[in-house]
């Protein structure tokens, strides 16, 4: 089995067994399996969607609330965020760039009632991340991807949290 295939059943067990202790969801709210063509097909998509200019197109893989897997595709770096009611859990599909976790919000903005946004991340950590890696980002935690070489994608786990 490869990486991907094994990084990515990894991933789907670990969010679906921490859903069986989630209140019960909404029937019309679930989707539980994607195939590696439905992915592959989500990648096509968001790769034709982007726009110039635009850092990151998200594409829904997984729904089974309160709990998301989405698809990530990014062709350049994009704003600084801190989520402060969710974490989120990272696997590179494909691609590498640059990773800034920690530190402050540089020019912070409130985008909605738990999210915040900032030009940079001033003071934190920075890592390479491609192809294979994994990494979660605490909610509260500013978080940055920069320097996206050719493209990036992404599938992320959003894990709400603290309610």
């Amino acid at each position: 089995m490869s990486i991907f295939k094994l990084a990515i059943t990894f991933l789907c067990l670990t969010a679906f067994a921490t859903t069986a202790f989630a209140q019960q969801a909404n029937p019309s709210a679930m989707k539980t399996f994607a195939s590696s063509a439905d992915v592959k097909a989500l990648i096509e998509k968001a790769k034709a969607e982007r726009k110039d200019g635009q850092a990151n197109v998200i594409e829904r893989i997984l729904q089974f609330a309160p709990y998301s897997a989405n698809l990530e595709y990014r062709a350049i770096g994009g704003t600084a965020a801190v989520h402060e009611k969710e974490a989120e859990m990272f696997y590179v599909i494909d691609g590498a760039a640059t990773l800034v976790t920690g530190g402050k919000l540089v020019g912070e903005t409130r985008t909605n009632p738990t999210n915040l946004s900032g030009s940079a991340i001033q003071g934190g950590d920075t890592k390479k991340i491609a192809q294979g890696d994994f990494f979660m980002v605490p909610e509260g935690m500013p978080h940055q991807i920069s320097a996206v070489e050719k493209t990036l994608v992404l599938m992320t786990v959003k894990m709400p949290r603290g309610q």
